[in-house]
């Protein structure tokens, strides 16, 4: 069964994280609403925040793209190319993403960066909370 793909990195309001579990089959956030425990359906927050992501991705795909290059120290045109044509197409990535999930690694580094997903009780995002950014304060 896939894990939530934000597993540990998703709090609430007041800044409780939200705990894991399944429904079935379905991962699940757990938030604890005055002592009742709101299951909310992690596709539905997973998805949200990935769509947000590439929100924010469109239109830097060339820069994103060379800067990733040279952190692979693949600076050579071919590989640049190709890393901005998966940046482009980047929505096509999220269905493996949500089935494959983020290594624990990479969880572990973005919580440490400070990244962190703020969502109500109701399982809407408040705000994204990114690395070197000020938060989406939903403007």
């Amino acid at each position: 069964m896939p894990q939530p793909l934000f597993a540990g990195l998703v709090i609430d309001e007041n800044g409780t994280p939200a705990e894991t579990a399944a429904i079935g089959n379905e991962p699940a956030y757990v938030v604890n609403d005055a002592g009742f425990r709101r299951h909310i359906p992690a596709a539905q927050i997973d998805r949200a925040v990935l769509n947000k992501m590439a929100e924010m991705m469109k239109g830097s795909e060339n820069l994103l793209s060379e800067q990733a290059a040279k952190m692979m120290g693949q600076d050579d045109p071919f590989s640049k190319a190709m890393i901005e044509n998966q940046l482009k197409n980047i929505e096509m990535q999220f269905a493996a993403l949500m089935q494959a999930g983020f290594p624990e690694e990479v969880r572990a580094y973005l919580g440490m960066m400070g990244f962190k997903i703020v969502i109500n009780y109701h399982g809407e995002i408040v705000r994204v909370e990114q690395p070197g950014s000020g938060g989406d304060r939903g403007e």
